[in-house]
């Protein structure tokens, strides 16, 4: 708060909002203006809110007397139904293990203001079970999900008008409440949280707009173990508060399908006609509505009556404000699809001249915050109506040493075919580009859209290498999958587009959530259109939508590009080798210093990683095609047995081999003393256990019912001929594979004799281990493995190779024969 009289009596309001907020304050919910009285506890207006008050008007008026804060609350605001979300400000490192950052939100929930005899109460209220108000059945649904009560205030004083009431809530912002609270139950147990303590948490301030309230809490809690600055025994953070007034009338929402991806919100309808309550998913979208819906209906592009319209935060650099305002607006080419023109607008920062009740927390304006933080991210959340998926209002994140990220990312990735790539300067042109795809990306997110990492395999592989195909529809079918650079693209490939773009997915994807439709007046009216439009381009993978979840469809993966994975893996890996070698020239011959080589080599070996990840999906994979009853085929289609035998194969020769072309001189002996061979050693084995993961296994030996002639054994058994393929030749053992064949005993080991958490595996793949085919495989190919290695011993002398062979026979010894404790 400052200390003078704020009023934001002049503020802009859109005028429907203005006219709506001012009649309901002339008005009460019940035509009744409260009437003085001398009740116990409330007192004389001007007793409480004294000449002292320093004040705030807007949705609410704060007032701050002394160290007291006070809300008066219009009596036509009560009942009303406001969102109140909760998010980090500040936090200290570390926290949530790094997961969180300042903008995180911790919960959103529906509140209403109340008021009950001499109190205003806070309640929750969800629409998560819903009937509509006039069907009889409303009533049990209201009395079969009553709603907590978040907190009860006396009533101290009534507005100067009768109108409203004053509430004391400094004690309400300064205590530790639950559902407001930044600190999980979680966290309070890691860190071993005992209390707030009050004496160092305050109100950092406190602020009232034309439709929201925003306090921001400075709050330090007793922490035995805190997550950084441990001899404090404290953990700091600030929590901000905000409260939305949700429009009184809800927009007509749109039903999801989960053909097409859109964030949604869920409801259970009651009051449905079918024999059971009815869960409703309706999507996340901004409200558009044409300003002539004649001209609409023509087919003409007409612009909305309100525009979604960004603001630049003050603080970006002006050199980087081109590229951001270019990434936001880039979304207008998909709304002409829907209909609209000048859709979405990207404005600078105005002048106090211009605007002089211009404020980033106002939730009128939505704003693209840059971050002075050393967090290579960008987010792009947004705040719905949970009655509708009405998105009311989006802040774009963008911290700053992220372009570093991409730098680093461009460099490794098309550095073998692209020369502007070949250094730690790259081109403003070029970094712009990239930040420019970034915002288009993360505003897609803020108009409703998921990530689609379907997307990713629409384009058929060798597509990739052809410049004019890239330049028309970029390297992904979406801007909203993870596929960021152009890694498939080889040395002497012209033309050639290296950066993601806006793609056919996304024209299609607003059109089927945005396009106005006049004459469908329910939601369910809307149904036919839509789903005549998935149906007519599902035949397409262009239009595909896939989350990425599970794990288990090698068509949905991130940072991938093409259909083939093996194909596209083959490229990366072929431009990685050719980049490896010049790292070096690149970085520490022209800076004079290692810190860069020693980043990007780190990430280099991340990237090499990523490749293999992406065939390993093969490898027990199931293709899914979101489908209709209606629609011909089936959802979930076992990888073809070949394509699995051979993706095994693929990463025999290109994982699990000695990788020497890593091993550069100038680079590994020059960022770290012995490192290089356990680097190595761990993503190999990452990438082993995963191929032997129960879940993978499970999906497997499913291939037996699904008629794929490729099986759980198939694969254990070739997997375990490659890994071993020294002893079958007699060929000398090296360190890396020494290591890699230590770590298949371990992880034979873990099947066969540990006991994992039961039933379902962490991506949900349903397996018991003891009562399936997993240990009977592992126990027969270990037999088999112990036989060709005692029959191996003599071939070897009496060096590092024997010795190896010596230890692993009596591992396998003590896997099939453990000793029960």
């Amino acid at each position: 708060m400052t200390a003078t009289h704020i009023s934001c009596s002049g503020s802009k309001v859109p005028q429907q909002l203005q006219t709506e907020v001012t009649n309901e304050v002339a008005k009460t919910e019940n035509n009744e203006k409260p009437k003085p009285a001398a009740r116990s506890g409330i007192r004389n207006y001007g007793d409480v809110i004294t000449k002292e008050a320093i004040s705030d008007e807007g949705l609410f008026t704060i007032h701050k007397v002394g160290d007291k804060y006070y809300y008066e609350i219009p009596d036509s605001l009560l009942q009303r139904d406001f969102l109140w979300i909760s998010r980090f400000a500040n936090l200290p490192s570390g926290l949530g293990n790094g997961y969180v950052n300042a903008g995180s939100s911790v919960n959103e929930q529906m509140v209403v203001w109340q008021k009950f005899e001499n109190k205003i109460v806070l309640k929750t209220k969800s629409y998560n079970a819903f009937a509509a108000d006039s069907l009889p059945i409303s009533l049990s649904v209201q009395a079969n999900n009553y709603q907590p009560t978040l907190y009860a205030f006396d009533i101290a004083a009534l507005s100067k008008d009768s109108a409203g009431f004053v509430i004391d809530v400094t004690k309400f912002l300064t205590s530790d409440i639950k559902a407001f609270s930044g600190l999980d139950a979680e966290m309070r147990k890691n860190y071993k949280v005992s209390k707030l303590d009050e004496s160092r948490s305050f109100i950092y301030s406190a602020k009232s707009f034309p439709l929201n309230l925003e306090v921001k809490q400075d709050f330090t809690y007793d922490a035995a173990e805190p997550p950084s600055n441990s001899a404090t025994g404290s953990i700091s953070l600030m929590m901000n508060q905000s409260m939305v007034l949700l429009p009184k009338v809800p927009m007509q929402p749109r039903l999801n399908d989960y053909r097409v991806g859109y964030f949604n919100i869920r409801q259970i309808d009651y009051g449905s006609e079918a024999l059971k309550a009815d869960e409703k998913s309706y999507i996340r979208r901004w409200r558009l509505e044409p300003k002539d819906v004649e001209a609409y209906k023509r087919g003409e592009l007409v612009e909305p009556v309100k525009p979604i319209v960004y603001y630049l935060d003050p603080a970006t650099p002006v050199k980087l404000r081109p590229y951001i305002k270019a990434g936001v607006e880039q979304w207008n080419k998909a709304f002409e699809t829907a209909g609209f023109k000048n859709a979405i607008l990207a404005k600078d920062p105005p002048s106090p001249a211009e605007d002089p009740d211009f404020n980033p927390e106002d939730v009128r304006y939505s704003v693209i915050r840059y971050v002075a933080s050393t967090t290579r991210n960008a987010v792009g959340p947004s705040v719905s109506d949970p009655r509708s998926g009405e998105i009311i209002e989006s802040d774009i994140i963008w911290y700053h040493n992220h372009l570093r990220s991409y730098r680093n990312r461009y460099l490794l990735e098309t550095g073998a075919a692209n020369p502007n790539a070949r250094t730690l300067d790259t081109p403003l042109d070029d970094l712009g580009e990239m930040m420019l795809e970034v915002i288009t990306h993360e505003v897609g997110h803020a108009l409703g859209l998921p990530h689609n990492m379907k997307a990713s395999a629409a384009y058929p592989t060798d597509s990739l290498r052809s410049g004019k195909f890239t330049q028309e529809y970029g390297i992904a079918a979406t801007i909203m999958d993870y596929a960021r650079y152009h890694y498939v693209a080889q040395p002497g490939d012209k033309n050639i587009r290296f950066v993601r773009q806006l793609g056919p997915y996304d024209h299609y994807a607003i059109n089927w959530g945005y396009r106005f439709l006049p004459d469908a007046k329910s939601a369910e009216a809307e149904v036919p259109t839509l789903s005549k439009w998935i149906n007519e381009k599902s035949a397409n993978p262009i239009y595909q939508f896939g989350s990425g979840s599970g794990g288990y469809d090698p068509e949905s993966q991130t940072e991938g590009i093409g259909a083939d994975v093996i194909k596209s893996s083959t490229y990366g890996l072929a431009n990685l080798k050719k980049v490896a070698p010049k790292l070096y020239d690149w970085t520490a011959s022209k800076t004079n210093d290692y810190d860069d080589l020693d980043e990007l080599y780190g990430e280099l070996l991340g990237v090499w990683s990523r490749y293999i990840g992406h065939v390993v999906t093969n490898v027990g994979g199931v293709h899914e095609n979101r489908l209709k009853p209606d629609q011909a085929g089936f959802i979930y289609t076992p990888v073809a047995a070949r394509t699995q035998a051979a993706s095994l194969d693929w990463l025999l020769k290109n994982a699990f081999t000695s990788p020497e072309w890593l091993n550069q001189t100038n680079i590994s002996r020059n960022i770290h003393h012995a490192s290089y061979v356990e680097n190595i050693r761990s993503l190999q084995v990452r990438h082993l256990n995963n191929l032997l993961s129960p879940d993978r296994m499970a999906r497997l030996m499913e291939n037996e019912v699904n008629n794929v002639n490729y099986n759980a054994l198939d694969m254990v058994r070739q997997l375990q001929r490659g890994i071993w393929s020294e002893v079958y030749s007699g060929a000398k053992i090296d360190i890396y594979r020494r290591n890699l064949q230590k770590a298949y005993l371990d992880r034979m080991h873990h099947l066969l004799n540990e006991e994992p958490p039961r039933s379902r595996s962490s991506y949900g793949t349903p397996v018991e281990i003891s009562q399936s085919d997993i240990r009977s495989i592992v126990w027969g190919e270990l037999v088999k493995l112990q036989r060709q290695l005692k029959s191996a011993q003599s071939r070897y002398a009496n060096d590092l190779s024997r010795y190896h062979v010596d230890d692993a026979l009596v591992r396998i010894d003590k896997i099939l024969n453990p000793v029960k404790s």
